[in-house]
């Protein structure tokens, strides 16, 4: 096998491996962006600690069927890149939903969140969503809400009897 041929196995090997391992994958259609505007985005990417790459859709094609998701095939037409996040579903969602909100040019046509195909609807859905943090917040405000509740009738009660006591 010629070096050429071993680089695009090794390529397909990576691109698969990412698809795997990925929780969250997000392909979209960068054409019309400058370059300005590209680099602007992956910097968001690289400062979240997430990828975007950009992809041959020869080698993505083969790397999908490899990693048995051959149904992302019929969105790889045009020039596409992808975002991939090995531990936050939203993170990816959420960036290229607000980059794509002030480019026009950026299109999120579907994405792979834990091993399932979603359209772009669904995925500018999940970028409404709060971030992992925000929901823990809103979960521990939710969970301390009872105890807080508690204290403060204790609190009350305790008020009460000082105040029949004097």
């Amino acid at each position: 096998m010629s070096n050429v041929m071993e680089a695009k196995a090794q390529l397909v090997d990576t691109i698969s491996d990412q698809l795997k391992n990925s929780v969250s994958t997000i392909i979209v259609d960068y054409h019309g962006l400058s370059v300005a505007e590209m680099t602007e985005l992956r910097k968001q990417f690289r400062e979240a600690g997430l990828e975007f790459k950009v992809y041959k859709n020869t080698m993505t094609r083969r790397a999908a069927e490899k990693a048995n998701l051959s149904e992302i095939n019929d969105y790889l037409t045009g020039p596409n890149a992808m975002a991939f996040s090995n531990e936050d579903v939203i993170a990816p969602a959420k960036i290229l939903y607000n980059f794509a909100k002030e480019h026009n040019a950026l299109e999120i046509k579907a994405g792979v969140l834990d091993g399932q195909l979603t359209s772009a609807e669904d995925v500018n859905a999940i970028a409404a969503l709060p971030s992992r943090d925000g929901l823990l917040a809103m979960l521990l405000s939710v969970l301390q809400a009872p105890v807080r509740n508690f204290a403060y009738a204790v609190k009350a009660v305790g008020e009460e009897r000082e105040n029949e006591e004097a």
